[in-house]
């Protein structure tokens, strides 16, 4: 097969996506997800179906409609990035029509204009531009406005709208591919597990057998083991040497479920973080907002494939840089672990401070609080919960390192005595920003507690937090980095210290959320009218030419030479030939400081001549 390629062999380019099918037998269901082929495993994919970009279509059997709306759109130039960005689009269109949406319009599928275009967020190109890509992406939505799509080879300027409709290679998600045979069903529907003295690949469908599984790797002859679920980590701590033996954690239910009562949520730490957004994405605002920041974790297709655990055991482990540590430490996450027969459950503040994880350490699972419940409680005394996640890094959608990472809390309620706004508790977190692991601004949290919102204790903080978010001596940027974490809590807190101090209002399970830290500025993303356009067409704008000139206005004019390309070596004054009106020449003697017009690569320029 030539269209899966291998470019950044790391999971960050998606010129290598494939499209994974996995069958559920207990709900009867195919799950259909994009992975990056250079990162996964071959043993883990047992029992699975994979529809590579051979799979939608080719010269002898005829081309998908995406295939000719890429040619179409003229969205692609090399075609290295092409195929990963096909599969992509084809994984989003095939999980669109799972959905209970009503049924598009013929030729459409069911996906939105703003969904199509994150589609592809993730694959990387650099010689097309996004423009015709995004425009094939677009032409598949059923919201689209055709109007808006760019120069393609379909239709002429001028075309009617029905004309560009039926221009279009036809789409028919009834006739779709089928990404998951039937026999594979059956098979399916059986353990499937491999045969581990063949293929040295283990999966343990207990906490116990990987106990046991574990021990016997501590008691060992020095054979070299992986622990593994999604094999993302890979993409960033490469490995040299090959493995001995693979341990595979995706059959332990203990390590896969999610589950939500009254104080929370439970996350397994084999859920992927695809998965674990989705989840999280059903919940109270803070948990929606903890997705909405997890979706800027790495792409969707690596998020597909890696594990909630992985990603916390890396960031303890390793010092890995991602987000997920940084929200989770800001809502009071714990961490459930487990040492042999021993397990513990401490915050996940505690958990980034421990050594280093050790082989036989499990992370079992995650919780995170349920803070409609916890606000309910101290609902009698009108307290409002305040919660925001930040992230700066080089592409704002996600797929990149972050250059600082936040997540801040408050529970605020107004003053009895004032107009003010008293921060009764506060949990900050940072990460990302040079050091180890993220961290709480402990001090700075003490500082705020008790205290009514003013632009002098808000000062104040900034200081405090200033020297607590100090940026490692081999940081890149750590001035804008430590810039950041001032920026972020003086927006986070700016709009309560404002005149009247008022804060939105937003009301969730029965207590009032503070829905949107930042003041709303309407005119970010619109477009604006010049302010002077009106009068400059009406003719009523004012030049400089247009205004008078004042009493005794004097003019200035260069003298130049009257001899082309001559070298002037010197110039004379005749007080008896200055013409009438002219008050006064200036030389180079008359110009205060340095006589320099401007710097080439062949020397200065005076700016008038000696």
């Amino acid at each position: 097969m030539s269209g899966c390629y291998s470019k950044a062999q790391g999971g960050g380019c998606g010129a290598c996506v494939v499209l994974l099918s996995k069958y559920n037998p207990v709900l009867d269901q195919v799950d259909d997800f994009t992975v990056s082929s250079c990162l996964t495993l071959l043993c883990s994919i047992n029992g699975c179906s994979i529809t590579t970009i051979e799979g939608l279509g080719n010269t002898k059997d005829g081309f998908h409609p995406i295939h000719e709306r890429f040619f179409g759109f003229h969205a692609s130039q090399c075609g290295f990035c092409t195929p990963g960005m096909c599969m992509s689009l084809f994984s989003a269109l095939v999980n669109a029509e799972k959905t209970p949406r009503l049924t598009p319009p013929s030729g459409f599928s069911k996906l939105e204009v703003s969904e199509v275009e994150r589609a592809i967020v993730g694959n990387l190109g650099r010689c097309t531009g996004y423009r015709p890509i995004a425009d094939v992406c677009k032409s598949f939505a059923a919201d689209i406005d055709m109007e808006d799509l760019g120069f393609n080879s379909f239709w002429r300027k001028g075309d009617s709208k029905e004309v560009k409709i039926n221009s279009l290679p036809f789409y028919n998600h009834s006739n779709e591919i089928c990404t998951f045979p039937e026999f594979l069903k059956k098979e399916a529907r059986s353990t499937m597990l491999l045969d581990s003295r063949r293929y040295s690949w283990y999966s343990p469908v207990s906490i116990e057998e990987l106990q046991r599984l574990l021990g016997f790797v501590e008691d060992g002859n020095g054979s070299r083991v992986k622990v593994v679920v999604g094999n993302t980590g890979m993409s960033y701590y490469k490995e040299l040497e090959s493995f001995d033996k693979y341990i595979d954690l995706r059959c332990i239910p203990e390590l896969s479920m999610i589950r939500r009562d009254d104080t929370g949520m439970i996350i397994g730490a084999t859920v992927t973080i695809s998965k674990a957004i989705e989840a999280l994405r059903e919940g109270n605002i803070v948990w929606k907002k903890n997705s909405n920041h997890m979706e800027k974790v790495a792409s969707g297709f690596v998020r597909n494939s890696a594990s909630l655990g992985g990603n916390l055991v890396m960031a303890q482990r390793n010092h890995f840089l991602y987000d997920i540590a940084t929200v989770f430490l800001a809502v009071g996450s714990l961490v459930n672990l487990m040492y042999g027969l021993k397990s513990e459950e401490i915050t996940m503040e505690e958990f980034l401070r421990r050594p280093e994880l050790d082989l036989k350490s499990i992370l079992v699972s995650v919780k995170i609080p349920d803070w409609d419940r916890i606000m309910s409680i101290s609902s009698g005394t009108k307290m409002k919960l305040l919660f925001e996640t930040y992230r700066a890094a080089p592409r704002p959608l996600g797929n990149a390192l972050p250059y600082l990472n936040a997540a801040l809390m408050a529970k605020i309620s107004r003053c009895a005595s004032s107009n003010g706004m008293v921060v009764s508790d506060c949990r900050f977190a940072f990460g990302a920003y040079g050091t180890k692991h993220a961290i709480r601004a402990t001090k700075v949290e003490e500082f705020l507690t008790g205290k009514v919102l003013s632009v002098d204790v808000l000062n104040e903080a900034v200081k405090l937090l200033r020297s607590i978010v100090v940026p490692d001596d081999d940081t890149s940027y750590p001035a804008y980095r430590s810039s950041l974490t001032v920026g972020f809590l003086f927006e986070f807190f700016s709009h309560l210290v404002e005149g009247n101090a008022e804060s939105p209002n937003g009301y969730v399970n029965g207590y009032s959320t503070l829905m949107s830290p930042a003041r709303h500025l309407d005119h970010v993303g619109e477009p604006i009218a010049k302010s002077g356009a009106v009068i400059q067409a009406s003719g009523e704008a004012v030049y400089v030419d247009d205004i008078p000139s004042p009493t005794n206005f004097l003019h200035g004019a260069f003298i130049f030479s009257t001899k082309p390309l001559a070298r002037v070596k010197g110039i004379k004054l005749k007080p008896k030939s200055v013409a009438d009106g002219v008050n006064a020449v200036i030389s180079f003697k008359d110009i205060p400081g340095e006589n320099l017009g401007i710097k080439t690569g062949f020397g200065p320029e005076p700016f008038i001549c000696r």
